[in-house]
């Protein structure tokens, strides 16, 4: 049986005990857990966030990102060699939040660019890279899922089709996939084929509208979507990401210049959407 939860992103990209409130209110909707951004220098702060969660009877899920001077896919060896260390850097954060899932693009650095199709050795790179961090992902007992994003945020993974490539090149149990159904509806052609493609390594599924508001008010398909993770028996995570310009620098980064829907809106009525659509 899915699992559904609520990424924490749509008030703020810090993890705090500012958050507190927002756990115990989600936990009182009916979510089972709770995702967020790994990101924040105060390290303490990932163990009373999963302390807080656990006590509430909430799991934990994380994403998280990396920067131009942490590239996976940097023809700097130096450069590479920082990626890893920032990706054990996360793994560590997350296990001290009781996570047991990664999600994000770190396959390369966010919003980054070559002006270049990605190439092969970009690709090698990345897997081994990713392959190292599997490693050490393991020994937390942590599945880093990679994210495929669209075409403004990323070069190297927009595709379900990309993604599976590069999780193979990977070639280790702890490096796994994401969907993303935000941005699959601007990169893929074709939902099924996509779902389809990624079905072998998927482990872990973002519910996101077009416009990153609430789910189910937009022009997602969500039927066929739905339909196809049933098909592929997929049992994992069914969490909603959302943003707004609560955390402005973070709304900034990202290109978020309006408000899509009310946070508690999107976490109420989405919660009733995905549960309709189960």
């Amino acid at each position: 049986m899915n699992k559904i939860g609520f990424n924490t992103l749509v008030w703020s990209a810090e993890v705090s005990d500012k958050l507190f409130p927002i756990l115990d209110k989600l936990k009182a909707i009916g979510y089972d857990g709770v995702e967020s951004l790994i990101g924040s220098p105060d390290e303490k702060a990932y163990q009373r966030f999963g302390d807080h969660a656990a006590a509430l009877g909430l799991e934990t899920t994380t994403v998280f990102v990396l920067g131009k001077d942490e590239n996976p896919v940097s023809p700097s060896a130096e450069v590479r060699a920082k990626s890893l260390d920032r990706i054990k850097w996360a793994i560590d954060r997350a296990h001290a939040m009781r996570a047991k899932i990664i999600a994000g693009p770190f396959h390369s650095a966010h919003s980054v660019f070559s002006r270049e199709s990605p190439r092969e050795n970009e690709y090698g790179w990345s897997a081994e890279i990713l392959h190292a961090a599997g490693d050490h992902a393991a020994g937390a007992g942590i599945t880093l899922t990679l994210e495929a994003v669209n075409r403004f945020e990323c070069y190297l993974c927009n595709t379900m089709a990309q993604l599976t490539k590069l999780v193979k090149l990977a070639a280790h149990p702890h490096v796994k996939a994401m969907y993303d159904t935000h941005h699959a509806n601007i990169e893929e052609k074709k939902i099924r084929e996509a779902i389809v493609d990624i079905s072998p390594v998927l482990a872990h599924v973002h519910i996101s509208e077009n416009d990153r508001g609430t789910p189910g008010d937009g022009h997602v398909h969500w039927d066929e979507t739905f339909a196809m993770l049933k098909e592929i028996q997929y049992k994992g995570w069914l969490t909603i990401e959302a943003f707004s310009r609560n955390d402005p620098n973070f709304a900034n980064a990202i290109g978020v210049w309006r408000e899509y829907s009310a946070p508690w809106d999107i976490a109420i009525k989405g919660l009733a959407f995905i549960k309709q659509h189960l």
